[in-house]
């Protein structure tokens, strides 16, 4: 896929990923100043919600456009529960910076919208009838586009309608971006999109949108692209594969003779702690090359053992997302939960285990290579099916790769399963849970059958790996990581 833009504020830069050509801004502090003429014509940008990544937004925008003339106000609903957490974070009603929700999206010239995609998919008529024409609607996800497609729907054509999207949760763009006054690069990398241009402004708006959040580096992808991608990603090796994952993999530990602590080790903690640093700092490549060649046999029965079953079920999400069944069937569950509420996912002996075993880490974790030979399989599993849906090597990267190891991976790295997925939307909590024991189960049906039985590698197929596109694209984008890591940070 071939992507380009123009902006009349921010100097674009062109950098190669294997075989195509991209185009991305980089970010930093020394841009802020840049902010009022990419935002030219706007005075009020509403940020309506106080989720994860509405709280995080709200403030770093505020902070980001501190001095100048555009105000940063937030709406919620009358009566929100949320509106203690907002003062507290210094958005009041006194300084006109908190109102009710239909009120700030009615004065506001950029709206970004940042409710739960249930609750976009249940209001977004009112939404856009009180949008005044020729103002911007802010989305941070696509999930709308994907509902509005489903009912036969479109977004109005009197307004401008852009994405961005930060490669993290809520608590990263933050914290990250607080960060970024101490450490120059430090911040949550986006993606941004324009689905609807009408002033012909809409370019720089998503572009000063995403400076202002901190983002060191700016990636384009379209809106559709992004959804698909980005609920897909969820379900896949960002959170539901690796839940299912990790959690079969403890349970094939056990079965070899570790004992429970042991087994934890070796699965999660060898996953979230060295195999996602390696990855960060040196690629995928890296893993395997970091094995003696007794190991690096045994890699590659376990990457060959796991990648076509692990394709097998990530094809079928990718499927279920592009139909807008995954989309569905969110709002349908979420219709569900006004009885039965989302249950907890870290009760289970492994998790409590993993209680103790984090307590008392060592500080050296071993690197299986089982486990890094599956979880690897499945990320390039993914990544091989991102690139035949025609996804751009940026998105294949960040919603495949870099958001899983920088982003995501820690969290479960500090406190366990639950406070990485809980902490994430309820699209994503949901998806992780559904699709999480698909991928359990297949690994212990198939992959780990195989790999017990000894079966024959297939060479070629481990040669496809070592001589993937993805190795390039990897060193090219981790000069554009963050220069702080997530895991490092207090959580």
């Amino acid at each position: 896929m071939s992507l380009n833009f123009s902006t009349n504020t921010f100097e674009k830069e062109k950098i190669q990923l294997a075989r195509t050509e991209e185009y991305i801004v980089r970010g930093g502090r020394h841009l802020f100043s840049l902010l009022p003429k990419a935002f030219e014509g706007i005075q009020q940008i509403g940020v309506i919600g106080w989720s994860s990544q509405g709280s995080a937004q709200a403030q770093n925008l505020r902070d980001s456009l501190a001095g100048t003339d555009i105000r940063i106000k937030v709406g919620l609903r009358e009566n929100s529960a949320s509106i203690a957490s907002a003062e507290k974070a210094g958005f009041t009603k006194a300084d006109e910076t908190l109102g009710e929700m239909y009120q700030v999206i009615a004065e506001s010239d950029l709206t970004i919208l940042l409710i739960s995609d249930a609750a976009q998919a249940e209001n977004y008529q009112r939404i856009f009838d009180t949008i005044r024409p020729g103002a911007t609607l802010g989305l941070s996800h696509g999930f709308l586009l994907g509902h509005l497609k489903n009912i036969g729907e479109s977004f109005s054509e009197n307004m401008n309608v852009i994405a961005v999207c930060p490669k993290g949760m809520g608590l990263s763009v933050r914290r990250l971006y607080e960060k970024g006054k101490e450490i120059n690069g430090a911040g949550i990398n986006s993606s941004f999109a324009i689905y609807q241009d009408v002033t012909g402004k809409a370019t720089d708006y998503a572009l000063g949108w995403a400076v202002a959040l901190g983002s060191p580096a700016i990636f384009q992808t379209t809106l559709e692209l992004e959804y698909k991608s980005d609920i897909f990603g969820e379900r896949g090796i960002l959170l539901g594969a690796v839940h299912g994952l990790v959690e079969s993999l403890y349970r094939w530990f056990i079965c070899h003779g570790y004992e429970k602590k042991a087994a934890f080790i070796h699965s999660v903690e060898s996953i979230t702690g060295p195999i996602t640093k390696i990855i960060s700092h040196n690629g995928i490549l890296s893993v395997y090359e970091s094995f003696n060649e007794a190991d690096k046999e045994t890699f590659k029965k376990a990457y060959c053992a796991a990648y076509r079953p692990m394709s097998e079920i990530l094809m079928e999400v990718y499927d279920e997302v592009a139909s807008g069944n995954e989309i569905r069937s969110v709002i349908e569950a979420n219709n569900r939960h006004q009885r039965f509420p989302m249950g907890k996912i870290d009760g289970t002996q492994m998790w409590q285990i993993g209680i103790e075993v984090r307590t008392n880490r060592q500080s050296e974790i071993p690197v299986h290579p089982v486990t890094a030979g599956i979880y690897i399989a499945t990320m390039m599993a993914q990544v091989d099916l991102l690139n035949e849906k025609e996804h751009s090597y940026s998105e294949i990267a960040n919603e495949s790769i870099i958001e899983s190891v920088d982003s995501l991976n820690p969290y479960m790295h500090h406190k366990g399963i639950a406070f990485m997925v809980d902490n994430c939307s309820t699209t994503a909590r949901l998806g992780a849970r559904k699709w999480a024991p698909r991928f359990d189960y297949i690994l212990c049906q198939q992959a780990f059958t195989a790999l017990d039985n000894n079966s024959n590698v297939d060479e070629k197929l481990f040669e496809k790996f070592l001589t993937n596109d993805i190795h390039q694209v990897l060193s090219v984008c981790v000069n554009l990581r963050p220069t702080v890591d997530i895991s490092v940070m207090r959580v």
